[in-house]
């Protein structure tokens, strides 16, 4: 019978045997429904409405049915120069994660989505720009990791030289989640905060930290994995859930995905990758392969067992479409039974998990 190869992608929580893995905790920080009068409560989530956050700006409510509750209101700004800011009470020094929401509607009576800057504490951090999503008839998010400089946050939105007047900047909703200190330690924030190109989830999973897992499905069949992972012993704690299943490949076979699907900037990334050996656990339950990201080697000779293993790159270079390999290595000898008897065998990656930052 042939073993098969098997990759995933990432969120957390440890498991019991048969058994859901338990609800993640509540979330720390701010989940704000921007321009809506109340609050709400969606996927088990609240979100708060933003009064008191801002001053500034007019609240929206879109007729549609269509759309989730939290996209039905937005809050939008005047078209000219400055500034228009939400502010948060922070412990400095504490990391977050910032994710911004944007769903046009037309609710200006246009039918193009505005153009504009978001700015995190004086520095820009990105350029808005909702129009291929919003004629594909989607949500736009945007996600950042930062440390806080001092005891207030502020996430602003501003006109930029591709605002045409007389639009509006406007944002559906804002979150800044607290994350635990462990979350992406091998990053100095004091120099750097961590946008989010890709978060690709091979498997299945919630996230404790409600970070975003997008679906990724190629030509690799799937597999189920059979042993329990402690999700919380991870570095980036992520979930147990996203372990039940992943893509796979047979014996004699390197497993290529071709990740993320979509050409990446010229740029230095931080990519954390995640393994797990799919059997059920035994003293024969591990695997070795080595993973290379376009045929340079990433981590040489890995070990995965059915706890899991986690390998990552910090200022890792990539540029156009990436494509990643685990590659199965010169076959080793493991021992079988007795001292005196051994069998052959290539033990292959199992389960992937990926997520991945520019600098």
């Amino acid at each position: 019978m042939s073993i098969p190869i098997f990759l995933l992608s990432i969120p957390f929580f440890s498991l019991i045997a048969g058994q859901p893995p338990p609800s993640p905790p509540p979330l720390r920080g701010y989940l704000i429904n921007c321009g809506s009068k109340k609050d709400i409560k969606q996927d088990g989530i609240t979100y708060k409405r933003d009064q008191g956050y801002t001053s500034s700006g007019k609240l929206t409510t879109l007729n549609r049915i269509d759309i989730l509750p939290i996209l039905t209101t937005l809050r939008h700004f005047p078209y000219g120069p400055g500034k228009h800011c939400y502010e948060f009470s922070v412990t400095k020094g504490a990391k977050f994660l910032i994710r911004t929401t944007y769903f046009y509607g037309g609710f200006d009576g246009g039918t193009e989505p505005p153009i504009f800057d978001q700015i995190i504490d004086g520095t820009t951090w990105s350029t808005v720009n909702t129009t291929e999503d919003y004629k594909n008839g989607l949500t736009s998010y945007y996600e950042i990791i930062i440390t806080a400089n001092d005891k207030t946050l502020s996430v602003c939105l501003a006109c930029n030289q591709h605002t045409k007047s007389p639009s509006s900047p406007f944002i559906s909703s804002l979150e800044v989640i607290d994350l635990d200190s462990s979350l992406y330690n091998s990053t100095d924030f004091g120099k750097y905060g961590l946008i989010t190109v890709t978060r690709t989830n091979f498997g299945s999973g919630d996230d404790p930290f409600n970070r975003y897992w997008q679906p990724f499905i190629d030509g690799n069949p799937m597999v189920e994995a059979h042993a329990n992972v402690t999700s919380s012993e991870f570095w980036n704690r992520p979930p147990a859930k996203v372990f039940f299943s992943g893509s796979t490949t047979s014996r004699g076979k390197n497993l290529t995905i071709h990740w993320p699907p979509f050409a990446l900037p010229t740029n230095r990334y931080y990519v954390a990758l995640y393994f797990q050996d799919n059997r059920s656990t035994s003293p024969y339950s591990w695997r070795v392969f080595t993973v290379l990201i376009d045929g340079e080697t990433f981590y040489q000779d890995l070990n995965a067992t059915t706890k899991g293993v986690t390998v990552y790159g910090t200022e890792w270079p990539l540029s156009g479409n990436t494509e990643i390999t685990l590659l199965e290595p010169t076959c080793r000898w493991a021992p079988r039974l007795t001292p005196e008897r051994y069998i052959r065998s290539c033990h292959l990656l199992e389960q992937l998990l990926a997520e991945m930052v520019p600098w």
